[in-house]
């Protein structure tokens, strides 16, 4: 058995160019994506359904303000239980499965969404749609970084990020042309689409962690060809798997007896806890720079420049439309510099223009200065191009690519549990930061948090681009474990014997 092994993981060296596997890929990355677009429409919809329930009710107190943080931030409240299902679900039965059962949930919270006539079912489907940013951050990862080629990894999972905002931004033209529910109609069309899960190949390195060797390869090859590259990044894959497959044959009696000092070990590793903080903190990164929410309470804030209503929904879609150009453009960028330099970059550039809007705002607020609502549009949008540039494409893209193998499931619920926290505490209390602190207050609390995270990453954040999954995981690990196995990956008949 192992020899039919060998003969399926040798090296073809060949130079033929394919296009298949990349649209394989495209195939498989575009339902992960519609996902997004899914979520994004979802996160929008409350920009414009509260005001309009309170215009058609005329009375802003049948949606409060508490009620309407609420329905921005529910969903990433309802996303913490299932943080800790979906990863377990990937694990064992594989990573379409869990696709397979988001798509389910997503018609019914839709269906709720759609034929709603309370806030109260509102708010049910909110905490439903919890699962769409679960599974983004669980199995959502797993798929992007374990189906798509290192080559092309950057700009999938740059992309992906570009495409939320498109369904924030669509979500908001409907709600500012037409009635909100519509927005449920077009959300009905994509989940029409993601029936494109059932028809996924199952992940390559799933199927290497249960010892599946010849289906890996063949998905493997399916998906990434069978060139040079492809058939390297195969043979580490595989040998790196039938290693730990073997250790855990060795240890399985301890690991059973030891769950807990199983768990301890795994977290105090230096591969798994060095990642974490930087995951989490190019999370705060993001989540801090304040350009969250700023699109999801976009009316409220355009309000207090400008009083009348029409031209606070024209400028919210201009903002929008200039977020999603500046992250395309982002992606662009990507494509020729460096993870890094672009985020921290781009980041600085973010802060800058939060520091000069805080500053002018307080002017205008101790009368120094006369407002000028148009100067005030130029430095929101200055900073919305700058953020969307860098921060909000890349710190998901950089956490992907930082997630050891080694403790995959563990590290992404460890992960995806602090980011939702975070995102929803910071969703949840923004109203009552602006309410109290003043638009110039809320501004300056922004550059600052973001300004302590830019320093923190420019010190300790490596570079991940073109590199694979295998080669990241060992810039973590000061001890010998990996270079013991990249060398016996370079030495496919030692693996063997042992």
């Amino acid at each position: 058995m192992e020899e039919s092994h060998e003969k399926d993981f040798t090296i073809t060296n060949t130079t033929k160019t394919s296009w298949t596997p990349l649209l394989r890929q495209m195939f498989v990355c575009s339902g992960v994506t519609v996902n997004y677009l899914i979520y994004g429409l979802f996160f929008g919809a409350p920009t414009v359904f509260v005001p309009q329930i309170r215009k058609e009710a005329n009375s802003t107190e049948v949606i409060s303000m508490e009620t309407a943080s609420w329905l921005l931030s529910i969903s990433c409240y309802g996303a913490l239980p299932l943080t800790l299902i979906i990863p377990l679900i990937a694990k064992k039965y594989g990573r379409k499965v869990s696709y397979i059962i988001l798509w389910i949930n997503t018609l019914i919270c839709v269906s709720l969404f759609y034929f709603s006539t309370s806030v109260s079912e509102l708010l049910i489907s909110g905490f439903l749609q919890g699962m769409l940013p679960a599974v983004q951050l669980t199995a959502g990862i797993m798929v992007l970084t374990e189906y798509i080629s290192p080559k092309y990894r950057g700009i999938f999972l740059t992309f992906k990020a570009a495409t939320f905002f498109w369904g924030v931004w669509i979500s908001n033209a409907i709600g500012t042309f037409y009635h909100w529910k519509n927005i449920g109609i077009l959300i009905f069309i994509c989940c029409l689409y993601n029936v494109s899960s059932l028809f996924w190949p199952e992940s390559p390195v799933w199927l290497a962690t249960k010892g599946r060797f010849e289906e890996c390869a063949k998905c493997h090859r399916w998906l990434k060809g069978d060139d040079t590259d492809s058939e390297e990044e195969l043979k580490q894959l595989i040998y790196s798997q039938k290693e730990n497959i073997r250790q855990k044959h060795e240890h399985k009696l301890d690991e059973h007896n030891n769950f807990f000092m199983k768990l301890f070990n795994s977290i105090t590793a230096k591969r798994f806890y060095k990642p974490l903080i930087l995951c989490l903190c190019t999370s705060c990164l993001f989540n801090f720079s304040g350009k969250l929410v700023c699109t999801g309470y976009v009316i409220d804030i355009i309000k207090t420049i400008t009083v009348k209503e029409s031209t606070a929904y024209e400028v919210m879609l201009v903002l929008d439309g200039v977020t999603v150009l500046g992250m395309y453009f982002g992606v662009f960028l990507n494509k020729f510099l460096k993870r890094r330099t672009l985020l921290l970059s781009s980041a600085s550039i973010g802060v800058m223009f939060l520091f000069t809007l805080s500053t002018y705002l307080y002017l205008v607020h101790l009368n120094v200065i006369s407002e000028n609502k148009y100067l005030t549009l130029f430095i929101l949008t200055g900073f919305s191009i700058a953020i969307s540039c860098g921060s909000m494409i890349l710190c998901t893209t950089l956490a992907s690519e930082m997630i050891p193998i080694t403790y995959r499931s563990l590290f992404i619920t460890c992960y995806a549990l602090i980011n939702h926290i975070v995102k929803g505490t910071v969703l949840k209390m923004f109203p009552f930061i602006f309410k109290y602190f003043d638009s110039h207050g809320v501004f300056l609390f922004y550059a600052l948090t973001s300004s302590i995270f830019i320093v923190i990453l420019y010190k300790v954040l490596p570079e991940t681009k073109d590199k694979t999954i295998l080669e990241i995981e060992k810039y973590f690990s000061d001890d010998n474990t990996i270079v013991k196995e990249e060398e016996e990956l370079m030495n496919p008949e030692v693996a063997c014997v042992k």
